[in-house]
């Protein structure tokens, strides 16, 4: 609160507490939220950790969310808390003002009045298991979600966001990343490398395309119709297999 219009107005009667007499300057001053019990005395008993909370976002910051458990009492959703793969620069990408939202408290500090809060804690860490969801050489298909001159990045299963480096894009030359892919483009690619401590999952769109071609280079079209080449015996002359009974 930042101005007590919020609270009160003029010719409002209120019940305060008197907090301190001033004689010589003639001053007295009250409290109105003295006149009700502190909501930190027992937040520790009402909002367990690991418990999971519905709250309203009531603002929105360079590094998280506040959301007001009751009045009085606000927590904090760190930008690193709010997804486990997904790069979010602002949580205004993920958030509004007025939204409600499910959370998990993550640690409570009564003393400092501090709550810390998790949105991503409400899903199992899909990297605890990347190597066996995504195993290296396997293929994956995805959404890109971003371009950059770097590469694009795929969205994969379970929120794993994943970069076709822009080496890793095509075997033939071009200019722009675009010129190969675009956002919202469903494109099937190849794992080349893992690292769940940095989560990080790199794809290769080259070694999918020219895997693909070396298997269709096995395919000749004669005529109009593909045919394969298979080695087979070559048949035998008729004239030859034919004996002469003739003495």
């Amino acid at each position: 609160m930042t101005d007590p219009s919020e609270i009160v107005e003029m010719g409002q009667e209120v019940e305060a507490i008197v907090l301190s007499i001033q004689k010589q300057d003639g001053k007295i001053s009250l409290g109105i939220k003295q006149t009700q019990s502190n909501p930190w005395d027992n937040v520790e008993s009402k909002y367990p950790v690991g418990n999971s909370v519905t709250a309203e976002v009531r603002n929105l910051t360079n590094y998280g969310a506040f959301v007001e458990l009751e009045p009085g009492v606000e927590g904090l959703i760190h930008i690193s808390d709010l997804s486990w793969s997904k790069k979010i620069s602002h949580p205004s990408e993920v958030f509004k003002k007025g939204d409600r939202v499910d959370m998990v408290i993550l640690s409570v500090d009564r003393d400092s009045k501090k709550i810390t809060l998790g949105v991503k804690q409400l899903e199992k860490n899909p990297w605890e298991n990347i190597e066996q969801n995504f195993p290296l050489g396997s293929l994956v298909t995805g959404v890109v979600t971003k371009t950059t001159a770097f590469g694009a990045f795929v969205l994969l299963d379970n929120s794993i966001e994943a970069l076709i480096h822009v080496s890793e894009l095509s075997d033939q030359p071009f200019g722009k990343v675009e010129e190969v892919i675009k956002e919202g483009d469903v494109v099937t690619s190849k794992v080349i490398k893992l690292d769940s401590e940095r989560k990080k999952v790199s794809l290769s769109l080259k070694d999918y395309i020219v895997e693909k071609n070396h298997v269709n280079h096995d395919d000749i079209v004669i005529g109009g119709s593909e045919e394969r080449f298979t080695e087979e015996e070559p048949e035998k002359d008729s004239d030859n297999d034919e004996e002469d009974t003739e003495d």
